[in-house]
């Protein structure tokens, strides 16, 4: 694995002074005269997991984390857009075999001459999750925070409509019908507003609060043509995408009436630094003589760009560093991340999780990255996992990413 990892960094390193000329300009669009631009977009990742620390784990769960390497996402869309008027766009991801955003928005302002906001229909994510939210291509760390895992609804198909202030910013969003995998039949309104009273390029400040109801539909049939009662479960991966453990896991819950889901948010970023942070909540409702469910978490991250760029924060999302130097921008991270799945009046204990990661980031100009993170996990002891024993193991993991 480590022989892997040092191959990687030495081609790259051989073939950036190659790619340098011209690396800026690739030719995967075509824009025409009166502005419309027609392209593609890929967002290419390929993961190496090392795992150790596993002493206190049954040979059947050291099995679930060996050492393993494989792609991560395989995404190509296909865009059209006019920019200020219209925006259409069709996404499939080859890996993991899944759509990914496919809708067609439109600005206000090009059709009745003022910005009453940009409305959008199709099959898009979900609000409640900042980190969810934001576009995979431009996740800080490998994988979205503990909490993030465990309750974002993902991607529906729906409609929203999106306005922006200055000092402020409103999404609202409502989805219905089964989505493009035939799955999650139901109706789910979701809600975010943010006070953003700077957000100037490497001076921004974000808060905002986001909420989401969710209910299922009844007795449906999923996209394998499996009949579906109404159901939640509530797990996570430890922040390492290539294993199949699930230190906390609620199992299925029955009889589901409806999911509430909330969130606050905020990001603040100042020159080469930043913090960005969340706390999260979700209530299962649930029929009959069930007791709601309730689960909550958080996370918090500290960023510091070494070479002096700054994240970009654009559309009320975070993007990746634009490097501004010869050998790229090299980013530090650090993150405490902590969910709760136990709640005894629920009678469900699907244990509790805390990790600390420790992150690095070499953007090599705009279509590369290279990404590391050293986490250090520990499960607070699930009965249903591991029998009420703490758990902590370590997983150093590393991302190759290639983006247009």
């Amino acid at each position: 694995m480590r022989v892997s990892i040092a191959l990687a960094l030495l081609l790259i390193g051989f073939w950036r002074p190659v790619l340098a000329d011209g690396a800026e300009d690739w030719p995967t669009h075509y824009r025409f005269a009166d502005g419309t631009d027609v392209g593609l977009g890929a967002n290419i990742e390929g993961d190496v997991n090392d795992f150790s620390h596993r002493d206190a784990l049954t040979a059947a769960q050291r099995a679930t984390l060996d050492d393993a390497h494989g792609a991560r996402r395989e995404e190509l869309s296909v865009i059209i857009r006019k920019p200020g008027v219209y925006e259409a766009q069709w996404g499939w991801d080859y890996w993991n075999k899944t759509y990914v955003d496919v809708y067609a928005r439109v600005d206000s302002n090009a059709f009745v001459g003022r910005d009453l906001g940009r409305f959008r229909v199709g099959y898009f994510k979900t609000y409640v999750g900042f980190e969810g939210y934001t576009r995979t291509r431009n996740d800080s760390f490998l994988e979205t925070a503990l909490p993030v895992s465990a309750f974002y609804a993902g991607r529906r198909s729906g409609g929203s409509w999106e306005f922006e202030r200055p000092a402020w910013r409103i999404d609202l969003a409502a989805y219905a019908g089964a989505d493009l995998q035939g799955d999650n039949d139901g109706t789910t309104l979701t809600a975010r507003v943010a006070w953003t009273p700077w957000k100037r390029a490497g001076d921004v400040l974000h808060l905002g609060l986001a909420a989401s109801d969710e209910t299922p539909s009844d007795g449906t049939l999923d996209g394998r043509g499996r009949n579906v009662v109404p159901s939640a479960r509530l797990r996570a991966r430890p922040d390492a995408f290539l294993t199949t453990a699930r230190f906390v896991d609620t199992g299925t819950l029955t009889n589901v009436d409806h999911i509430a889901r909330r969130g606050l948010e905020g990001v603040w970023i100042r020159g080469p630094w930043s913090l960005q942070g969340e706390y999260l909540e979700e209530d299962v409702h649930r029929n009959a003589t069930l007791a709601t469910f309730h689960g909550n978490g958080g996370y918090v991250f500290g960023s510091w760009v070494l070479t002096g760029e700054s994240r970009v924060y654009e559309n009320g999302q975070v993007a990746n560093v634009k490097p501004a130097h010869g050998a790229g921008a090299v980013e530090l991270l650090v993150r405490y991340d902590t969910v709760d799945l136990v709640d005894t009046g629920a009678d469900v204990h699907g244990g509790r999780q805390h990790d600390w990661t420790l992150g690095a980031n070499w953007y090599l100009l705009t279509h590369f990255r290279v990404q590391a993170n050293w986490i250090f996990a520990h499960e607070q002891g699930n009965p249903v996992y591991n029998a009420g024993r703490a758990i902590d193991p370590r997983i150093f993991a590393v991302r190759f990413q290639i983006v247009i």
